[in-house]
């Protein structure tokens, strides 16, 4: 089960609601959820004076997962480097031999345990993508279903998708599988009554009731699939996978992650949505390659700060740091502090990011994209490229290296280190200097760089709080260039008389590209 204090991190993928067939003759199987089966048992106007019918219809098709792993894990030797470092057979002896000095590595047995549900009567099982993944240099050896009259079925990967977290395994038994489908979940409203079934803390068949909190939850991961449907029914380790039911017995959320400051439930769960999950299970199932569009751009959301800071309207668009060479955004013109508004038509709001509008675009769909450049309001035209793999986009992440602390650049350089002006040092919590050459080449930029370089920072100010640091070069203030002090003390100045509560600066820190930061004014 994921969960984490502060942001949930989990990957989502759009598209319409759709039914999931069986893949077996019309007719030939009614599903645990049909609905003359559930109006039944559950009044249309809402929920039933107990549950336990509802239970006893869905509760067969809810599985049990469990997988058997061999995982490396590294192990130490504490004679290393001595005469006795051999008696561990040369695991970390002189030489390094068997690996790393001091340690070296053994392969062990571990398992997993999730949740899934049958959606199909020939037994397609879906569940969580992370629940059947060996983490790091693991490897899954195994998987087994179990159902809820304990009969174990082994399980055979079908497909999984990193992106949404989603997967679909396939059991083979004597006899048709009961099974459920997907509801509609465009139609769940804040309120409405939902149960949760699973396998938490590998108590199986664990049955938990609340409400929607929330419709498309955006929780700030900033990955392209980060909207949910979130409630307060009881979701804890292990109901990964698991299906969320509406009071028609619909599935219309898979359970995934939770936010908890410790570990277990505490009221805030979020389920993928089945409008998200559907159309991808379907393509798992019959093996069909799962294709999302991809502009380019690093962006962030359009926080309080940098709006202010824009003198733009709050929750509407998002905010470009970067744009890759070569990509859909940078040959339609787009450029580093655009702020785009809409793609396609669709309004870029926290409820439907930039990221989720684009992944769910076809690859090779010319789009209007609609921006704000420096006040002014602009269309560009774009050609949405295809989306790199999740490991493919670790990998360009990883390959953007951090060098570390900048060197001394004031001793020598010709300027005094703290000779900023009064007023900006006031305004913005920071001192300035211009950047010379020798300076640029101290802090790896290139010689003929232009701007100003930070050279102390109020530990108390915006600017800290935000991470500005000592070398950090001032490119631009909103969007203006900035060469001196006295430019950024204009800019400053002129903030404040149209009444904006931040400035936009653009930064240059050693190894990594440009980026900007909203900075409020003092």
């Amino acid at each position: 089960m994921r969960y984490a204090y502060g942001v949930t991190s989990a990957l989502l993928l759009a598209g319409c609601a759709v039914t999931l067939v069986t893949g077996l003759p019309a007719g030939a199987q009614v599903a645990q959820n049909d609905s003359a089966a559930i109006e039944a048992v559950v009044p249309r106007a809402g929920a039933p004076t107990s549950f336990a019918d509802l239970t006893q219809l869905l509760q067969p098709a809810v599985v049990n997962i469990s997988t058997r792993q061999r995982v490396k894990v590294a192990t130490t030797n504490p004679f290393a480097g001595t005469p006795f470092g051999d008696m561990f057979g040369g695991q970390g002896g002189p030489g390094g031999q068997g690996g790393a000095p001091g340690g070296g590595g053994q392969t062990r047995e571990a398992q997993s345990l999730g949740s899934g549900f049958v959606v199909s009567a020939d037994g397609y099982i879906v569940t969580n993508n992370h629940v059947i993944t060996a983490e790091g240099a693991g490897e899954v050896e195994s998987i087994t279903v179990t159902m809820t009259d304990g009969t174990d079925y082994p399980a055979k990967l079908v497909g999984k998708d990193a992106a949404s977290d989603l997967a679909v395994l396939k059991i083979t038994g004597p006899k048709p599988f009961k099974f459920v489908r997907f509801g509609d979940s465009h139609k769940a409203r804040v309120g409405d009554w939902v149960i949760a079934i699973g396998n938490p803390f590998g108590l199986g068949g664990t049955v938990t009731q609340g409400i929607i909190s929330a419709v498309y939850r955006n929780t700030g991961t900033g990955s392209a699939y980060d909207r949910y449907l979130q409630t307060d029914a009881s979701i804890n380790r292990g109901n990964s996978g698991g299906p969320m039911f509406d009071m028609r017995g619909n599935v219309i959320g898979i359970n995934n992650a939770i936010f908890s400051p410790t570990g277990g439930s505490v009221g805030i769960g979020f389920a993928i949505p089945a409008e998200t999950a559907a159309p991808i299970v379907e393509k798992l199932m019959k093996g069909v390659a799962i294709e999302r569009g991809y502009l380019g751009v690093r962006i962030q959301p359009l926080s309080d700060d940098l709006a202010a800071s824009l003198g733009l309207a709050k929750r509407r668009g998002e905010f470009v740091q970067s744009v890759e060479p070569g990509q859909g955004a940078a040959k339609s013109g787009m450029q580093p502090g655009d702020v785009v508004v809409s793609v396609d038509g669709k309004d870029v709001t926290p409820e439907q990011s930039l990221s989720y509008i684009v992944a769910n675009t076809q690859p090779g769909k010319h789009v209007p994209v609609a921006i704000i450049r420096d006040g002014q309001h602009l269309t560009l035209n774009a050609v949405v490229g295809k989306r790199p793999s999740e490991e493919d986009l670790a990998k360009a992440a990883a390959a953007d290296p951090d060098q570390g602390q900048d060197e001394d650049f004031g001793p020598g350089s010709g300027q005094k280190p703290h000779a900023a002006g009064p007023s900006i040092q006031q305004a913005l919590g920071f001192g300035v200097i211009p950047v010379t050459p020798q300076i640029a080449r101290q802090l790896g930029a290139n010689e003929t760089i232009k701007g100003v370089v930070i050279t102390e920072v109020d530990e108390s100010s915006d600017a800290a709080a935000k991470g500005l640091q000592r070398g950090d070069i001032i490119l631009s203030a909103n969007y203006k260039p900035v060469t001196s002090r006295a430019e950024l003390d204009a800019l400053v100045k002129q903030a404040k008389a149209e009444n904006r509560e931040a400035v936009l600066l653009r930064i240059q820190r050693r190894g990594q590209p440009p980026f900007y930061f909203p900075i409020r004014l003092r």
